[in-house]
């Protein structure tokens, strides 16, 4: 057995092959694709919307650019991208084709469709060529991949030059007794609303799960300088149960 396929990840608070991890990611939203924008209403109890809106607010989309939405699912970010930018061009990019699928039947879709590609992919190997997009979205995403850091390298070799990274990801909040507070809530009303809204407990405890296990705010942004990015910030939203990580390729 090679060195690589005895590294492990972390899948929830389970313990897993690396090679095992996509494919169990596919199975989760796979289940959940249909639900997947009630899904975010239950997770963030409708304040998604309100953080996405505030990512397009600091990124400030400027006609005429390109975007690649990764992880993108049903659109959500590059409906917003494009609506912002007035006219332009997004792709959105999923490992899931499920997802993608229930993007093009939203409304959006169907107007926008010459400003939009739908593409199946892989965060950590993304199909593209060097400095091809003006800007690299990922929403709710990151934390599903593999191996974040390699997709934020991604993200820097198919951003050009003066290209723009925003990240937006549940994150840590800085204070313990809310953070509990938050936890409880979580780990014991999420999955429920999940198996009532969705028929899915598992998919949604393995949400919550990989939430808590994603790195904090100062540790992430650590990642998204090593992958060469300049100028790299973060904001909490809602008191940091979100975060919005930014950065740039100088």
């Amino acid at each position: 057995m090679s060195e690589n396929s005895q590294k492990t990840t972390h899948f929830g608070f389970s313990e897993v092959p690396e090679g095992e991890k996509a494919g169990r990611v596919q199975g989760v939203f796979n289940s959940v694709a249909s639900k997947y924008d009630i899904m975010n209403d239950v997770m963030s109890m409708g304040i998604h919307r309100v953080w996405k809106d505030a990512m397009m607010d600091w990124l400030a989309p400027r006609p005429g650019q390109k975007l690649l939405d990764v992880a993108g699912g049903t659109g959500d970010i590059s409906f917003r991208f494009l609506d912002r930018a007035g006219h332009g061009h997004a792709t959105v990019l999923d490992l899931t084709e499920p997802m993608l699928v229930e993007g093009r039947k939203r409304a959006e879709a169907s107007h926008l469709a010459d400003s939009l590609d739908w593409v199946v992919g892989d965060a950590m190997s993304l199909p593209f060529e060097d400095n091809t997009f003006d800007v690299y979205t990922i929403s709710f995403g990151i934390r599903n991949v593999t191996r974040p850091q390699e997709a934020l390298n991604e993200a820097y070799r198919v951003l050009r030059p003066g290209g723009r990274l925003m990240v937006l990801e549940f994150s840590q909040l800085p204070n313990e007794g809310l953070q509990k507070l938050y936890d409880l809530y979580s780990f014991n009303v999420i999955p429920r609303m999940g198996q009532a809204i969705a028929g899915d407990y598992d998919s949604y405890q393995y949400l919550v799960e990989s939430i808590r296990k994603f790195p904090d705010q100062e540790t992430f942004l650590s990642m998204v300088r090593t992958a060469g990015f300049g100028n790299a910030k973060y904001r909490n939203l809602s008191m940091g149960i979100a975060a919005l990580h930014s950065g740039w390729k100088l």
